[in-house]
């Protein structure tokens, strides 16, 4: 299923949102028109390489956990890149209509870090950067499913479309992150590229900590 529009309101300008999008896309670009061994270099170093911090992997320098919210703003495909850009421009401009611009940016980045910090507990001897910004808009979909779980998620099913409740939709997402992230635990599966864990962390921290950054209804930002 792919989710094609909402039908929650929004009542202001998803600024913050509109800057995450525009700044994972233009790296991501910038990182195109970069030669490939430069690109691969920055990625190792930008990325969170969970040996680096595991003492596992020397040839990376420590950098105080650094890797740890940059990371959040690099993508390896543009599949990876649109997929997270489309769930993000959904999703995002309600939580940040409802959280105020500075409290989603703090409460995004916070969702991220978490998801990248569980990543890092399941799979400590990874030798390969962890990327992306589905951690931290895992935590933007647990606000929305807590907040607005009867609102209307369009999706299309080819060749159709139906309309689906956020609460069905997003309840889906999680138990298709639960079942990969424990497959490949149980199979040991060293190899995966998608980032199961940190979804699930994302989601997790969004679900319990996304009522603390709830703007006053008088507030505007």
């Amino acid at each position: 299923m792919i989710p094609i529009r909402d039908t929650a309101p929004c009542h202001s300008t998803p600024y913050v949102t509109w800057t995450i999008m525009s700044i994972c896309i233009g790296i991501f670009i910038g990182m195109k028109l970069l030669p490939d061994q430069a690109a691969i270099t920055l990625l190792h170093q930008y990325g969170m390489v969970p040996a680096r911090y595991s003492g596992v992997s020397t040839e990376l320098p420590f950098d105080g956990y650094l890797s740890f919210v940059t990371n959040l703003f690099l993508h390896a495909t543009w599949t990876h890149l649109l997929v997270n850009m489309w769930f993000m421009w959904i999703f995002g401009d309600n939580i940040e209509d409802r959280m105020g611009r500075l409290r989603f940016l703090c409460f995004y980045l916070i969702c991220g870090v978490f998801a990248t910090l569980l990543q890092w507990y399941f799979d400590p001897t990874l030798e390969i950067p962890v990327i992306g910004a589905s951690g931290a808009i895992a935590g933007v979909l647990a606000a929305y499913f807590f907040m607005y779980p009867m609102e209307q998620v369009i999706v299309f099913f080819p060749p159709m479309l139906f309309n689906v409740p956020a609460i069905a939709f997003l309840g889906l997402w999680v138990l298709w992150q639960l079942h990969n992230a424990t497959t490949a635990i149980i199979f040991g599966d060293s190899h995966i590229n998608v980032a199961w864990w940190a979804h699930l962390g994302g989601f997790v921290a969004g679900g319990i900590i996304y009522r603390l950054f709830l703007k006053k209804k008088y507030e505007v930002f």
